[in-house]
């Protein structure tokens, strides 16, 4: 091969790392990523250092940590940081073409964050005053403002089947939409294609047909560690996590991953469409594609659901590389358990295409012979905050409200069944995690370290509020909504009988 490779970059979202066939998932099908692995490499730990849409997205746009690029809390009104190269403007520099479709979830809604144009997928969130490509390709088919009309949540775990044509679905979409721009490309140039898939990202509103594909699929159920079976036992923010358990019955949360793994099967299926346009446009052997998910979802594990955790579900997503033909460096049938995280997208990327790395990339290549030492993870400011240090063997998670520490050795107990924190055998691991801990914390953490060691904020105990919003309901979208001010979501409902004040 002579000359850049192109490159596609598929970002799904909720998707956790072992939600594999290849992986060895006893449900999910997905015959198309189990071939783009054994065609290429996966890497088993990779991460996302904050687990939230905004913040992970942040860091696979930029190579840098959330210190970096100063989102640890989910802004929404953030706009990517000054100074910082983008992985897009940063291939564009290098003469290619930079396209993207679906979700890129930045702000203002409509900054190209250096590529040259975007097909925009907002979910449905006209409160900040931008009408989206997908919603605008709904009203041109006849459906104006009805994307939420099946009635089902952003943010919630009840489900039905998406309820207009199947080439609406927006998976249909944005497949349609990525495919139409690798055909109109100019062959003159090099191409890098982003595809944001916005699910399995509740609302969960597979097609019926991917539905029906699971009917005699036995669905596993969710597992739970010896230290998450008492709530009780929990600190408050772990508490705040695991009110939504008792939201449903068994019938419920089965139901709930059906339809949360017949949406990974449509996508896997739409992403055949993208490798086969790649093929009859005579690209595909001079084309690097990497799928991976800003985050994954807890889906009933340890009683939890959504994100924003640092549990294997939540914080450890699919890392996939398919190289080039004849690519001995990212090689095929290789699996590797490398610790990388999404700092090293950028680069890693750059680094296949041959170009220069900007020096502002926190993150290294996952082909360098550098490698990371551990991973920071960190989420929130508040009592709800948690950070994470994975040595590549083991994982300690801290929670400051009730200074509780968490050590799991995810060699050996990969689903976290039990914590370690408090056996002797494992006392020296405990220390060694937190001693980097500490060193890592900045900002508003400093105020949770006393003479050096971890002094957190006394517990408290959670009280559950009232969801008023439904976790941020859409409703009618036509005619438009007005712009609102209003906060999307309460991520944990809380009442407050002894007028303490939200910390969320």
């Amino acid at each position: 091969m002579t000359g850049k490779p192109n490159v596609v970059l598929i970002v799904a979202d909720h998707w956790f790392g072992s939600l594999l066939g290849i992986a060895g998932h006893p449900s999910v099908q997905t015959p198309t990523l189990d071939e783009l692995s054994r065609n290429g490499i996966r890497f088993t730990k990779h991460y996302a250092e904050n687990p939230v849409c905004l913040g992970a997205r942040r860091s696979i746009m930029t190579g840098t940590t959330p210190r970096t690029h100063g989102d640890r809390v989910f802004n929404p009104k953030l706009p990517m940081p000054d100074g910082i190269p983008t992985l897009a403007q940063t291939f564009r520099d290098a003469g290619y073409q930079a396209y993207a479709v679906g979700k890129i979830h930045v702000y203002p809604q409509r900054d190209r964050i250096g590529f040259d144009d975007v097909i925009l997928d907002e979910e449905g969130r006209p409160m900040f005053g931008v009408h989206d490509d997908y919603e605008a390709y709904l009203g041109d088919a006849g459906y104006p403002g009805q994307g939420y009309m099946h009635g089902m949540s952003n943010n919630e775990y009840a489900y039905r089947p998406w309820h207009l044509p199947e080439e609406t679905h927006v998976t249909n979409w944005a497949t349609r939409e990525i495919t139409r721009q690798i055909k109109r490309r100019d062959d003159r140039k090099p191409g890098f294609w982003y595809v944001g898939y916005r699910h399995p990202h509740p609302p969960l509103v597979p097609l019926r047909s991917y539905l029906d594909l699971y009917r005699d699929i036995p669905i596993d159920k969710p597992w739970v560690g010896d230290w998450a079976r008492d709530y009780d036992e929990q600190v408050y923010t772990v508490k705040a996590r695991m009110v939504r358990r008792f939201k449903h019955n068994d019938q419920q949360i089965e139901a709930a991953r059906r339809a949360f793994y017949a949406l990974c099967t449509h996508i896997d299926h739409q992403i055949r469409l993208i490798v086969g346009t790649l093929r009859e446009e005579s690209i595909l052997d001079d084309t690097i594609i990497m799928f991976t998910s800003d985050h994954g979802d807890m889906l009933g594990n340890h009683h939890m659901w959504a994100k924003r955790v640092f549990y294997e579900s939540s914080a450890c997503v699919p890392m996939i590389i398919q190289g080039r033909e004849d690519d001995t460096g990212v090689g095929h049938h290789r699996v590797s358990a490398r610790l990388t995280a999404h700092q090293d997208i950028m680069p890693t990327l750059l680094d296949l295409c041959g170009i220069e790395i900007p020096d502002t990339v926190d993150g290294v290549s996952m082909f360098s012979d550098r490698s990371h030492e551990f991973v920071y993870g960190e989420d929130g400011e508040n009592g709800h905050a948690s950070r994470m240090v994975h040595d590549g063997r083991y994982k300690l998670i801290y929670y400051p409200v009730g200074n509780r520490r968490q050590l799991f050795d995810i060699d050996e107990d990969p689903r976290e069944m039990r914590d370690l924190a408090g056996e002797s055998g494992h006392k020296a691991d405990l220390e060694r995690l937190t001693e980097i801990l500490v060193s890592q914390m900045y900002g508003s953490d400093e105020k949770l370290i006393s003479r050096g060691k971890l002094a957190g904020e006394p517990d408290r105990e959670f009280h559950p509020g009232i969801n008023r919003t439904l976790y941020a309901q859409r409703g009618n979208q036509w005619p438009l909504p007005p712009t609102s001010d209003k906060a999307a979501m309460v991520w944990y409902p809380e009442d407050f009988p002894d007028s303490e004040t939200s910390m969320d």
